[in-house]
């Protein structure tokens, strides 16, 4: 494994790292120094001067905040809106879209309960949600094309599964859905942070993803992507005083939309979070997303072949194009909470997730927190 390919210096911004093997990232992240100072400098600036800056935030969330959000996804800022975790992001896609009573969406059997219940809830509309059951943890797309007919309009999927891991074929999927004139919706947040992602590669109508995992961001923050072609497609569920380009100009009533994915933000943005994902953004950029998603893959498969020594089940797939930042497995001997208690014990965390232990390394972890689990596995 080659630490050299992130910049010097990169761990110790997690304070975090000097007490714990923390490999838990796919649930919540710890945050790095620069991300709760950006939290703090934009707390004082409240402190000192009100609102008077309030000009200032907004144009710094519309253009540079989501500007290095563009370059770290590959979109453009006006593809981009700030959301508060990714069900906020999903349910605008839910209840956006103008169904029709007799439409279907396609889901798979194995998605995490935010990507499900917006889409069950849609019955009352006539809606019809279609499941795809997975082959051994995968999502295939020739199941998902076999599901596809006349009244399909939305396929929804993790692009990276939060139980094992699995990462969807994006090229694959999207190039389905286009040729099928089916809408893609995408549920990141196990992908984005963790894995290089290039949006202007696919054909991705919509995409969501919370800040507080792999992007190091704090909780209450997150990232919503509409493609330029789908924006009218849908209606946003929420509308208020943001959602409209009058500035302050407030006694002017005329719903005209803002021309950009800024419509899907109703009201006042949590802007101290926001300069926290921004930090957060810059660190990602500055590391680099292809070597982010090198390192994490030689934490991964180091792990996977030192539990495989210790006869440990590793369910995760691990072909070239299937693996992320998730690694799960069981040990045959010795429940998964038993063993999950007895690594916070010894401070190392993992979870569980699906009657199995779920790790979930990333940029500040290395070789030495992947030694700590396999220490206190015994």
């Amino acid at each position: 494994m080659d630490e050299s390919l992130l910049p010097q210096g990169t761990q110790a911004l997690f304070p975090i790292k000097a007490d714990r093997a923390y490999l838990n990232n796919a649930s919540i992240a710890p945050m790095s120094v620069p991300v709760i100072a950006a939290v703090d400098a934009f707390m004082a600036d409240v402190r000192d001067f009100g609102r008077n800056n309030y000009p200032d935030w907004c144009r710094r969330a519309d253009t540079e905040v989501k500007e290095r959000i563009g370059r770290l996804i590959g979109a453009h800022k006006s593809e981009i809106a700030f959301i508060k975790n990714t069900t906020e992001g999903l349910v605008t896609v839910a209840n956006g879209l103008k169904w029709r009573e007799g439409d279907n969406v396609i889901i798979a059997d194995i998605e995490y309960p935010s990507n499900v219940y917006c889409w069950m809830n849609l019955r009352r509309r006539g809606v019809e949600t279609r499941w795809v059951k997975n082959r051994a943890g995968r999502i295939q797309v020739e199941d998902l094309a076999e599901a596809i007919d006349h009244r399909t309009r939305l396929i929804s999927l993790s692009a990276a599964q939060f139980s094992n891991g699995f990462r969807q074929d994006l090229a694959l999927t999207s190039e389905l859905c286009r040729k099928r004139g089916v809408l893609l919706n995408l549920d990141a947040i196990q992908w984005l942070g963790a894995l290089n992602m290039d949006l202007a590669a696919y054909h991705v109508d919509f995409l969501s993803a919370g800040g507080h995992k792999w992007l190091l961001a704090p909780i209450g923050t997150g990232i919503f992507y509409c493609r330029r072609d789908a924006l009218d497609l849908l209606e946003p569920p929420n509308v208020g005083y943001h959602s409209v380009d009058k500035g302050e100009d407030h006694m002017d009533y005329d719903l005209t939309f803002r021309p950009n994915a800024g419509r899907f933000e109703e009201a006042l943005v949590n802007f101290p979070g926001i300069w926290g994902l921004d930090a957060a953004v810059q660190l990602h950029l500055a590391v680099g997303s292809k070597k982010t998603e090198q390192h994490i893959g030689s934490l991964i498969r180091l792990a996977a072949e030192e539990l495989q020594k210790r006869d440990c089940e590793i369910l995760s797939p691990r072909g070239d194009e299937e693996w992320s930042g998730i690694l799960s497995f069981r040990d045959p001997r010795r429940p998964p909470e038993m063993i999950v208690q007895r690594l916070f014990d010894a401070k190392v965390d993992a979870a569980v997730r699906a009657g199995a232990i779920r790790i979930s390394p990333t940029i500040y972890n290395n070789a030495a927190d992947i030694e700590a689990l396999l220490d206190a596995l015994g």
